[in-house]
């Protein structure tokens, strides 16, 4: 037998229980059936014929297995989950400590990770990336100009506007050519600071994307009174002929390099190409071409887009500014205007904290590299059983998120460092700061993902908690009724989302699109909506809010709190009727805070602590010896009785009044192990005997009836 206990069939058949020393008799009248009254169960302990890997090395070789995640090793609470009906857990688990310790262990390590990866992501976000994209998005999408009626960025709603808005306060906004009071500005000459502050990089440029005629069908009722047909932008009607004088950059198409991002706009997608001009530095050369191009009919019945991109720097805090303002004209009319403004630290290494930063950067990538190597390890030592455990998808799905956001850091950095000096080396030509800008946004949003994922895994090493355990367990074993309650949630819910987006589409903003129906229902859970907006029908908006409210809100919501209460409410009762087992961490610091005071000399050790510890040191090299002792003291019957009897009166079998719930909360010393152990050995040999005896018995039972028969014929 590799692990021997005190089997209650076996205990059975004797007729009467065998009574562990230590426990409450079944009879007692103070014996209760509660969680915390009931009797301890036995202990696991292994025998003479245990493997050869048993001992305090294979257990915490176990326990750092169970703590890497690999396959069956998955990480396991320390509070076992709450046994099944009849079945009885043990008390003491005796590697225990040692996978407190190796998760501590873990944890510290990760913790330094964790430390490193927040440095590394941290320094590359200030407020005052937030307070330079205020005071652009204040300047350009804000300000108007009395000359032009009023009209700023936002309130651009045809062509019109546009050329009024480009005229008056783009170019007010670009231009800074002197101080306040109209004094001329000496700090460099031809170049315009914003704010006085932010240096304008190359100059501003303008683009526009169009589509062909005849791109759409019209209907042959309307063919005689509507002879031209522009359709919404896509990538097959986009018009790429020569129009207008032909003779510029501005009135031939310009294609871009492969690599540029497109723009995701609000009624289209649109590539990087198109009829292309630059503004130049001087406010008034500027202003006459906007006005020659106005004249000339630039902006046409095709035309769908025109985008305004520039850049600017500030050396106070070392962050390019890089500026996109999108004003779209529909295939319906009108326009529409958006804008994207980016701060972003391309110049890293300048100061002594950013070549900190540097240091840091290195020990992730030196982390990531170790991860992956264990990773691989234990992917090779576990194979398909590696795959089985939650915890191991998310390591690799770290690992994964951290190596790419390494490659966009590396990439990033080489394409800063090749295309600073071209885009800086004309003054008269616009720095496509925007393609890089681009790759700093998608580095950032992955090592968002990355420190995200990061702290979402410190879950794996709090397991030994038994308020987390719990929480786990409700998780887990209510998983089946919430994934049936979704189901029909979302049946419920989308169905409404159709109805809402059939009826309030047309004519309300919140509802204009499916996935706008999705957020607005979503709001109207969390109490974030606008009632008076459904009114435009005055029938189905209020019988659609009150029964979406009443369903939803007051029922759907309701059973799934009552779901996650009612299991939490079954594994906390569960959890109470089994025996504590949890090692807390606070006597693990301050047992290692002793022993480091006695080794310094700070502190004198106490007098039962050391005859404890050199009993648990010499528990693994003694228990076979013991073990194998015990076997031969126990060759008679009266000599193992003697043996018991002594045995219960050296390991202080408390008497029957005392309460239940002491004996279960007590602590078993080394010196009472021992003992138990050898009870146990005992025990074992005495089944060993019984078995064989009846094994005889069987026998010569068996002979006397087949020499019966022989009689009888």
């Amino acid at each position: 037998m590799a692990a021997a206990r005190i089997p209650a069939a076996a205990e059975g058949q004797k007729g009467k229980p065998r009574r562990r020393p230590g426990a409450q008799p079944s009879g007692s009248p103070t014996a209760g059936t509660s969680g915390a009254q009931r009797e301890p169960p036995p202990v696991a302990v292994q025998t003479s014929g245990a493997s050869p890997g048993s001992g305090p090395a294979a257990m915490e070789e176990a326990a750092e297995q169970r703590l890497s995640g690999g396959g069956a090793f998955c990480p396991r609470p320390f509070f076992p989950s709450p046994p099944p009906l009849g079945v009885t857990k043990p008390r003491v688990s005796y590697s225990g400590e040692l996978e407190l310790k190796t998760t501590l262990r873990e944890l510290v390590v990760y913790v330094i990770f964790l430390f490193t990866l927040c440095l590394v992501t941290f320094g590359m976000v200030s407020t005052n990336m937030f307070y330079l994209n205020e005071v652009m998005s204040r300047l350009f999408l804000e300000q108007s100009s009395a000359e032009d009626e009023g009209i700023d960025f936002n309130s651009i709603r045809n062509m019109a506007d546009f050329w009024k808005f480009a005229e008056g306060p783009l170019l007010d906004g670009l231009s800074w050519d002197k101080w306040y009071g109209n004094l001329t500005s000496d700090l460099q000459e031809n170049r315009s600071h914003i704010y006085y502050e932010n240096l304008m990089l190359g100059v501003a440029q303008v683009r526009q994307l169009k589509v062909r005629n005849n791109t759409c069908s019209i209907y042959p009722y309307f063919q005689n009174f509507t002879k031209d047909c522009y359709s919404t932008y896509h990538y097959k009607a986009e018009d790429k002929s020569d129009f207008g004088l032909k003779n510029g950059s501005e009135w031939k198409y310009s294609s871009a390099a492969s690599l540029s991002p497109w723009y995701w706009g609000d009624v289209g997608f649109y590539s990087s190409g198109g009829f292309i001009f630059t503004l130049p530095k001087s406010k008034e050369k500027s202003r006459e071409k906007l006005e020659f191009l106005r004249k000339n009919g630039w902006l046409t019945r095709g035309t769908r887009v025109v985008f305004i991109d520039f850049s600017t720097y500030n050396a106070n805090v070392n962050l390019f500014c890089i500026i996109r303002l999108v004003v779209e004209f529909p295939a319906t009319g009108g326009a529409l205007t958006s804008s994207r403004i980016y701060s972003v630290k391309l110049l890293r290494y300048i100061s002594f904290y950013d070549y900190f930063l540097a240091s840091c950067e290195i020990a992730f990538c030196l982390f990531i590299i170790t991860f992956i190597i264990q990773e691989l390890i234990e992917i090779k030592k576990l194979k398909m059983e590696y795959f089985k455990c939650v915890w191991n998808w998310l390591d690799l799905l770290l690992v994964v998120v951290s190596i790419l956001a390494i490659g966009f850091n590396i990439y990033r950095t080489m394409a800063v460092s090749l295309l600073m000096e071209k885009l800086l080396s004309a003054e008269n030509v616009y720095p496509d700061f925007y393609f890089l800008a681009f790759w700093q946004i998608l580095y950032d949003n992955m090592i968002a993902i990355c420190v995200f994922f990061a702290f979402m895994k410190i879950f794996k090493f709090v397991s030994f908690n038994k308020t987390m355990t719990q929480l786990s367990s409700t998780l887990s074993r209510c998983a089946s009724n919430i994934c049936g309650f979704a189901v029909m949630f979302f049946i419920i819910f989308f169905a409404y989302a159709q109805f809402s987006y059939l009826v309030f589409g047309p004519q309300v903003e919140d509802f204009s699109t499916f996935p706008n129906c999705i957020f607005s229902q979503f709001r109207i859970v969390l109490g974030d909506f606008n009632f008076l907006t459904i009114e435009v029908n005055r029938i189905l908006g209020p019988i659609y809010f009150i029964s979406f409210v009443f369903f939803v809100f007051f029922i759907l919501l309701n059973m799934f709190l009552a779901i996650i209460n009612d299991t939490y409410s079954e594994v906390k009762a569960d959890f109470a009727g089994i025996p504590s087992q949890e090692i807390h961490i606070k006597d693990l610091v301050r047992q290692s805070c002793n022993k480091t005071l006695v080794k310094l000399r700070l502190k004198k050790p106490e007098v039962g602590s050391g005859e404890e510890n050199l009993q648990s040191k010499e528990f693994s090299s003694t228990k076979r010896k013991d073990i194998s002792k015990s076997s031969k003291r126990s060759s008679g019957n009266e000599k193992k009785s003697r043996s018991r009897k002594g045995r219960k009166h050296h390991l202080r079998i408390p008497p029957d009044n005392t309460e239940p719930g002491a004996a279960s909360q007590s602590s078993v010393s080394p010196a009472e192990f021992q003992q138990l152990l050898k009870y146990t050995a005992e025990l074992e040999e005495e089944l060993n005997n019984a078995n064989a005896k009846l094994n005889r018995i069987m026998k010569s039972m068996q002979q006397l009836k087949e020499f019966s028969g022989t009689t009888d014929e």
